[in-house]
């Protein structure tokens, strides 16, 4: 039986699409195509206002509630069967203050909307790697990409922000303003409220020298251990990602090593002019290729948008890693040449220098003493492929498992509740408490969930 919105579309001046409207099938799919999900309406609201009034209306309706800014969540958790969806992404303005260094974004805006508008004027702020994502479900769950160790995570540039909380009321928060809401935003996912403008700080980067450098996979073992002592003695400003992958079928990279099974690192440094660091980088071993060069950052920010377009199957896995031991090494060398699908991916984000020295207890983010992210990312279009890219995930995340932190990055997850302490880690006490304050009834609970403390 199909569940009634009645009245939903008359309470928001946005577009309300329900099950049986021509665009309903288009407006439910998300990024994961693994997820498929009937909620009973999508709101797409165009304000506050309408946020407060569509919370309001699945309160009073006993909705679950979901919030969509891009969609990329990898468990589906930004729809919600039978329930309500807010969508956001007619909220996307993004405006600049050069003077400030300050950029202004709405909740719906994507990581590319914010790239190509700082860009404009000589500033950006750190955010992930794929450019269709949202900026709420990124920047909520922390927030780690290329400019982590130079700029810290994206939370770590948040300063101010509009949330419309759970009873209706729209609040600003910083951190003189609500400042345990503002703590907990960092790094707590979408536990406490809809975030419907963020304010960040921006820093002056506008060209990299940034690219993949790739190795055969007999070198895994020798290039790992190089990599693990290396990394971390770098300067801030030099970062690169170890990955599995297998080399895109498509330019840039030569036809001789297209689809084959790879590992390397994607560097990143800022500015143009190369440092001693990348060049010794560069040296390491014997490569397969050097692509490194010189590229204004919203295109290398964007650089595998085309490689992972909305519509793939994914299965997705974290760990946060302190130190990678030999073992580690060894369960590195045997699952990712093991990738069941070309599009199927292991990458070591990075997560020390700037995001390091934010202490534990600032933000809710609370694996500040981790080196690495990693993800373990099994992805394929044809949905025949799906258990075979969950089961390498799976496998792989397990496998590596006793040698990580505990926990995962909250955006590195699928649905899984008993996991869910473990993403939070030390703070997960504290967010439950703050839950408590703002969310008593636990109205946002299609996320990675806290309930609210007793």
């Amino acid at each position: 039986m199909a569940i009634s919105v009645e009245g939903l579309a008359s309470a928001v001046k946005g577009r309300v699409v329900e099950p049986g409207a021509p665009d309903y099938d288009e407006s439910r799919a998300l990024y994961n195509a693994m997820i498929d999900k009937r909620p009973a309406a999508i709101a797409y609201c165009v304000d506050e206002a309408d946020v407060s009034a569509a919370v309001g209306y699945g309160r009073e309706h006993n909705l679950p509630i979901a919030i969509r800014s891009g969609g990329h969540n990898g468990g589906g958790l930004g729809s919600v069967d039978e329930g309500l969806v807010i969508d956001l992404s007619e909220m996307s303005e993004v405006t600049v203050d050069p003077a400030a260094r300050l950029a202004r974004v709405g909740g719906g805006a994507l990581l590319k909307d914010v790239l190509d508008a700082t860009h404009e004027h000589g500033l950006t702020v750190p955010v992930g790697i794929i450019g269709t994502t949202g900026v709420g479900g990124l920047t909520l769950g922390g927030g780690m990409g290329h400019l982590t160790r130079a700029g810290g995570l994206t939370i770590d540039n948040l300063v101010a922000a509009t949330v419309v909380l759970a009873d209706g009321s729209v609040v600003q928060t910083d951190s003189e303003r609500e400042p345990d809401l503002f703590w907990a935003l960092r790094g707590g996912g979408g536990n406490f409220g809809v975030v419907t403008s963020f304010s960040f700080k921006c820093h002056p980067v506008t060209t990299v020298l940034a690219g993949p450098v790739l190795y055969d996979l007999e070198d895994t073992t020798e290039v790992l251990a190089w990599y693990r002592d290396f990394l971390p003695a770098l300067p801030d400003e030099v970062s690169g990602f170890f990955a599995f992958l297998s080399v895109p079928p498509a330019p840039p990279f030569p036809e001789e090593l297209h689809l084959r099974k790879v590992c390397g690192v994607a560097w990143t440094q800022a500015g143009d002019e190369e440092s001693d660091a990348l060049r010794e980088a560069r040296s390491f071993g014997k490569p397969l290729l050097d692509g490194i060069s010189p590229l204004p950052l919203p295109v290398w920010n964007t650089a595998f948008d085309a490689l992972y377009p909305p519509g793939d199957q994914w299965y997705w896995r974290g760990e946060f890693i302190r130190e990678i031991p030999d073992e580690a090494i060894a369960v590195h060398a045997e699952y990712g040449p093991a990738m069941p699908t070309w599009k199927s991916t292991m990458h070591l984000y990075p997560i020390d220098g700037a995001a390091a020295r934010v202490g534990h207890d600032e933000t809710a983010w609370s694996y500040r003493d981790a080196v690495w992210g990693g993800v373990f990312a099994g992805v394929d279009p044809d949905p025949a492929n799906a258990g075979a890219i969950r089961d390498w995930a799976v496998a792989y995340s397990d496998a590596i498992k006793p040698y990580g932190m505990g926990g995962g990055y909250v955006n590195f997850h699928m649905a899984e509740p008993d996991r869910v302490r473990g993403m939070y880690g030390a703070n997960y006490d504290r967010l439950a408490r703050v839950k408590a304050q703002y969310d008593p009834e636990n109205v946002f609970r299609v996320n990675q969930n806290i309930p609210p403390a007793a």
